[in-house]
């Protein structure tokens, strides 16, 4: 079964930056059938949303407008590993972060536990 733990969040100031990780156990980055990568957040009192998804085959990336030219989306496949990098955060960006890996042939999607990221002011 596949299994994507992330890591990475914690307490930042605004302006600060964190680098999230989900590694990936139960596949190869390198031979799965991989169809999208992304990041979601949730906070509190707000829906969930899709801030960043990458389609590898397309060499494709997307954010959504709140988190453009601050937040990287990348994948190091050697590491079988996700990867959000995000700087000049605001308070704002405080949520918890979730990965998912969807594939296809069979097509089903995997989720991480989350990790949290608060921004203070």
């Amino acid at each position: 079964q596949v299994q994507l733990v992330e890591s990475g969040g914690g307490l930042v100031q605004a302006g600060g930056s964190l680098r999230l990780s989900c590694a990936a156990s139960g596949i190869r980055f390198s031979v799965a059938r991989i169809q999208t990568m992304g990041w979601y957040r949730q906070a509190p009192g707000k829906q969930r949303e899709l801030v960043a998804s990458m389609v590898p085959i397309r060499g494709t990336t997307n954010y959504v407008d709140s988190v453009k030219d601050r937040f990287t989306i990348s994948r190091d496949v050697a590491k079988n590993t996700l990867y959000l990098q995000m700087n000049s955060l605001k308070p704002e960006d405080t949520a918890v972060y979730y990965c998912t890996v969807g594939f296809y042939q069979p097509s089903f999607s995997s989720w991480g536990q989350g990790t949290e990221v608060t921004v203070s002011s």
